[in-house]
């Protein structure tokens, strides 16, 4: 009896973009900012990406005391804003499909 080795290979290849995914994603993190005072504070559009990649940088900061979750020297309320819309978006995109797929399911019903 043959094994097909297609569902092997998806799952390599799952896993290999998860890995990838994982470090793009945290290659942006948020950390300490040693020159806060002479250069530009995060903003909105800086506060929108570290608050959609929040979950991973909050993973990443549990085993390195260099990476903060969120950037303390900020612009002020335009970088909050962008943080927890950020945040909103983030978990809206990856609760979606699956949510999505299980109500069309309760609705065919």
């Amino acid at each position: 009896m043959a094994t097909h080795p297609r569902p092997a290979r998806r799952r390599a290849a799952a896993a290999g973009l998860l890995l990838l995914l994982t470090l793009v994603l945290t290659s942006c993190a948020a950390g300490a900012n040693p020159f806060a005072e002479t250069v530009s504070r995060p903003g909105f559009w800086l506060g929108l990406w570290q608050g959609f990649i929040c979950p991973i940088t909050f993973l990443i900061s549990l085993f390195n005391d260099h990476v903060g979750v969120y950037a303390v020297y900020n612009s002020g309320h335009l970088y909050d804003f962008g943080f927890v819309l950020g945040i909103i978006v983030g978990a809206t995109v990856f609760r979606g499909p699956a949510y999505a797929q299980r109500r069309r399911a309760r609705m065919s019903r």
